[in-house]
């Protein structure tokens, strides 16, 4: 007997006591033989402001064009918010960012919910845009599927591959007099050559190879390039998935199991992803209802290799998988011969990770993207959790071993990343200090601002042996360098990053994972007997709200009580 597919929307459509909703749907384009057919949400988080969004609606249609001829289908095409990280870095702008996460699957869940659709396929293309429509699909937990809106083709200027990152550090290029004013702006000019998200393994693509290796996107999802016939092609096949989800009644928890979400970490880890991976992987897991934490986060670190030669640490971008190794499968497929993944976990095309695989060729390694396991970059993960009286709920630091494990310094002390992004650029850091970025945490910011500008910065102007920078804030994906970010408890909740004062030394020991102030105890309790708090940034408006309600960013700063 056929399985019925329409068990959410039903409620509306086949309730004879309903008739304005069906005038409404009439109205909306529907037919009477409609009526029957299980409703689609197509959502995608399109808006023009943005190079990584713009497409998407382009890419919505196909979908929705190839669901209109299917006998047993309806699609309703929806759109949600997004922020630009590029646009806003470095400005107030910034501090919506995090928070537009929450926001994105607010929205998913009010439309999807309030108008009984019965699946959903959404087409994120920026950073915080992906974990908020995986966040919206847990909540809502019925038969759903991800088409990644892909990354953006590489600029070239002078002969050499540009990328958004090439922008930031172009600056501090300019400032410490190694290119001049004009190569400045034909690099920021060159830099975008298109739609799609950044092009290097930065939050969006790190968010895509997680999901990948998740199980919640077709494969190649991650590595198509957002322009491509194979981009296009994949969302003409989507129908068919959801129609497979349907059928089987399969859902997002049926597939986010801990062993899945540990698959997608340990493929970001070896690619080198982006420290933005921690705050969505705790968010994801609480939604899943999965019991996930820094100390699994950080056991599992400890345990896989980096092997991706990928930007902002590395050489090469997205688009080199796609041309070089021949997607991100061919990677998932190594990993699964080499038993860092798993492969009996269950995926949106109805089959395990390793069936999907089946027909993927191995990996060459004629090439210098992707390292062996026996001859990694570095034998374990670039992304540590430090503790210590700094951080004893945890920080976050991105060490890939180039700029080395262990970092004492002298603190050089600002409250808010434009005094330090100015003392950056007027040459008022000297080599062997460690930077001090403090009340941008998730309440402070408010919204946990990235910073990538004075990370950039520091890396222009040749400094990225010789000084780190700690923060309560979070990193770009873009970000490289001896950085640390997400020091929990936070400078406004009084952490005590927010008694840090200028020449006190700090320590970060990336083999003990710690993270510490060299001040005497003593000295510690009389500043903090003296410190008092500073008023809040923002006294309304969605951001109050937000700083009111979020978590810090040791629970994946999530807005809901768990």
């Amino acid at each position: 007997m056929e399985r019925k597919i329409n068990n959410f929307s039903k409620k509306i459509t086949e309730n004879p006591n309903l008739p304005a909703s069906h005038a409404m749907l009439y109205a909306s384009g529907l037919k009477e033989k409609d009526f029957s057919k299980a409703q689609i949400g197509i959502v995608s988080n399109w808006y023009e402001g943005n190079p990584c969004n713009l497409h998407l609606d382009r890419l919505g249609k196909k979908i929705k064009s190839s669901i209109i001829i299917d006998r047993d289908l309806i699609g309703f095409q929806i759109t949600t918010i997004g922020v630009s990280d590029g646009i806003t870095m470095g400005t107030n702008g910034m501090r919506y960012s995090l928070p537009s996460r929450e926001l994105i699957a607010d929205s998913i869940e009010t439309v999807i919910d309030s108008h009984h659709y019965d699946g959903i396929i959404a087409i994120p293309g920026c950073d915080k845009n992906i974990p908020g429509v995986m966040m919206a699909i847990l909540r809502l937990n019925r038969p759903s599927i991800i088409v990644y809106g892909g990354s953006i083709p590489s600029g070239r200027y002078n002969g050499k591959k540009l990328d958004i990152v090439s922008s930031f550090e172009a600056l501090g290029k300019k400032n410490s007099n190694q290119i001049s004013e004009e190569e400045y702006k034909n690099i920021v000019k060159n830099s975008c050559p298109g739609p799609g998200a950044c092009g290097g393994m930065y939050t969006a693509n790190t968010m895509a190879s997680f999901l990948e290796a998740m199980g919640m996107t077709l494969p190649y999802s991650s590595s198509y390039p957002s322009t491509s016939k194979e981009k296009k092609k994949e969302c003409e096949k989507v129908k068919d998935y959801i129609k497979i989800l349907l059928e089987r009644n399969i859902k997002p928890r049926d597939i986010v199991t801990k062993t899945s979400i540990e698959n997608g970490l340990k493929l970001a880890l070896c690619l080198g992803g982006s420290t933005n991976l921690v705050i969505h992987l705790l968010a994801i897991a609480k939604y899943a209802n999965i019991n996930f934490t820094l100390r699994d986060f950080q056991e599992i670190s400890k345990k896989v290799p980096l092997i991706g030669n990928l930007k902002p640490s590395g050489v090469f971008l997205m688009e080199d998988i796609h041309m070089n190794i021949g997607g991100m499968p061919v990677i998932i497929k190594y990993l699964l011969n080499e038993g860092i993944l798993s492969g009996n976990c269950l995926t949106i095309t109805g089959d395990t990770l390793s069936e999907n695989m089946k027909r993927v060729p191995n990996i060459n390694f004629n090439q210098k993207i992707i390292y062996p396991i026996n001859k990694p970059l570095k034998k374990d993960g670039h992304i540590r959790v430090l503790y210590g009286n700094l951080s004893p709920e945890g920080s976050i630091a991105k060490i890939t071993g180039k700029e080395g494990l262990f970092f004492r310094g002298e603190a050089k002390v600002f409250d808010s990343e434009e005094e330090a992004n100015k003392a950056i650029i007027n040459h008022k850091i000297q080599k062997g200090n460690v930077i001090v970025i403090r009340y941008v945490g998730p309440i402070g910011g408010p919204g946990m601002p990235e910073m990538l500008k004075p990370t950039s910065y520091i890396m222009g102007s040749g400094f990225g042996k010789y000084v780190a920078l700690i923060t309560d804030g979070r990193f770009s994906g873009g970000s490289h360098g001896f950085v640390v970010g997400h020091i929990t408890p936070e400078a406004q909740s009084g952490g005590l990053i927010a008694i840090i004062r200028n020449g006190d030394f700090i320590k970060i020991d990336a083999e003990n994972d710690t993270l510490t102030l060299e001040v005497e105890e003593n000295e510690i309790n009389q500043r903090k007997k003296s410190w008092i708090p500073p008023l809040f940034k923002i006294k309304k408006g969605y951001l109050y709200k937000y700083m009111k309600t979020v978590s810090s960013a040791s629970e994946g700063c999530v807005t809901d009580q768990f």
